[in-house]
């Protein structure tokens, strides 16, 4: 009867008595990581290490869910890494000079209109993000853009931050509504084409190949040519 009742309060917490717990360090150990990133071509920039200590911020992401889907998740979030940041070469943004800088929200642009340019594992982008991640993290991001490029465990807490709290990119893998889903939160301007766009493909070629190395199926609606609307109900 108690088991009975510890099943109960754990499906009430939102936590599948059947699933598997793990860790994104238990899924992606250091030579899954140079398999997807191979350190001839991936910045030194970016550890194994500093994403480890990244995701301690984040304990849901990468152990929410059955093991398939937590290695779902993974696979997802470093196949939009990937495209992002040319296989983790880049770090800043190549074209600097866009204008990343919205003041109707109220939020200024101390740093300069091209100031926000995409940083990090994903590419952050936009004063009002900087603004909100900074926040997020009790700094100053606002004032100091760059220190997302500077500061390795930052980067990468950067990049969780977005995929776990300003975006629906951890409930689109969690809830099964698919891949696509990802790419539109990350980059809407790739979808909705009616077809699929180069740059979303990569991403989908990526994903699939990630979940084959992680032995796991990529599941359905993988793309987001034609924009569905994915219900999300929390994230």
């Amino acid at each position: 009867m108690a088991l009975v009742m510890v099943m109960f309060m754990l499906c009430l917490l939102g936590f599948s008595p059947f699933s598997t717990l793990a860790s994104p360090s238990s899924i992606i150990t250091v030579s899954v990581f140079r398999k997807f990133f191979p350190s001839n071509i991936a910045n030194p920039f970016y550890t194994y290490n500093d994403f480890i200590a990244a995701t301690k911020y984040y304990p849901t992401f990468g152990s929410t869910g059955s093991l398939d889907v937590q290695k779902r998740e993974l696979a997802a979030y470093f196949a939009n890494v990937k495209q992002e940041t040319g296989t983790l070469q880049y770090i800043r943004e190549i074209n600097r000079n866009n204008v990343y800088c919205d003041t109707s929200r109220g939020i200024p642009c101390p740093a300069g209109t091209k100031a926000y340019y995409g940083r990090g594992p994903l590419q952050l982008t936009w004063n009002y993000n900087y603004d909100a991640a900074g926040k997020a993290f009790n700094m100053n991001l606002l004032q100091n853009p760059d220190q997302v490029a500077q500061n390795g465990v930052l980067s990468w807490r950067s990049s969780l931050w977005f995929w776990m709290q300003n975006s629906n990119c951890h409930a689109a893998i969690t809830q099964n509504q698919g891949f696509g889903a990802t790419i539109r939160a990350i980059n809407g301007g790739e979808c909705g084409k009616g077809r699929e766009t180069q740059p979303a493909q990569n991403r989908i070629n990526y994903y699939k190949n990630f979940c084959s190395q992680l032995g796991v199926s990529p599941g359905g609606n993988l793309g987001c040519a034609k924009q569905m609307i994915f219900k999300v109900t929390s994230y």
